[in-house]
């Protein structure tokens, strides 16, 4: 796949990070400044819950965008999705076979009053405008599919 480029910037924003994956996060323009980090035990850390993680924050980032590209393309196709429709989305951190660390994501559609077979071809094309699924396309496993 060739690298996507920027015709046109417009928005940007910068997070800091001091501490790694047990420290605290930064960003220039959000309230969530100063945000807690704590590694999930299963990675061998605290599992401290009034703190938050990469992935975490990766599947916050990647459900809210999805399901914004999902909108846009529905509308697009003439469908109007309910209030009620949603992405949720699950990240996952696991040892490659090479030794090191990757990430897969299952992004499923909450589509309530939309057939299934309909549902899945909505998914799939805002799976092609998302600008997550545009950056992770190729270099990660990201599976899109529709809840029953």
């Amino acid at each position: 796949m060739a690298q996507v480029t920027l015709a046109e910037k417009l928005y940007s924003t910068t997070a800091t990070t001091h501490g790694g994956r047990n420290g605290r996060i930064s960003l220039n323009d959000s309230p969530l400044d100063n945000l807690e980090l704590a590694m999930p035990k299963t990675l061998g850390g605290s599992g401290k819950t009034t703190a938050t993680n990469p992935e975490q924050l990766f599947a916050a980032g990647f459900s809210s965008c999805f399901e914004s590209a999902l909108r846009l393309v529905a509308g697009k196709m003439g469908k109007k999705l309910d209030e009620k429709a949603g992405v949720k989305a699950t990240v996952t951190i696991g040892k490659t076979p090479e030794g090191g660390f990757g990430l897969a994501v299952e992004l499923q559609g909450i589509l309530p009053g939309i057939p299934q077979e309909e549902a899945q071809k909505l998914m799939e094309a805002a799976h092609q405008v998302c600008p997550y699924s545009n950056a992770t396309r190729g270099n990660i496993e990201v599976k899109v599919s529709v809840a029953e």
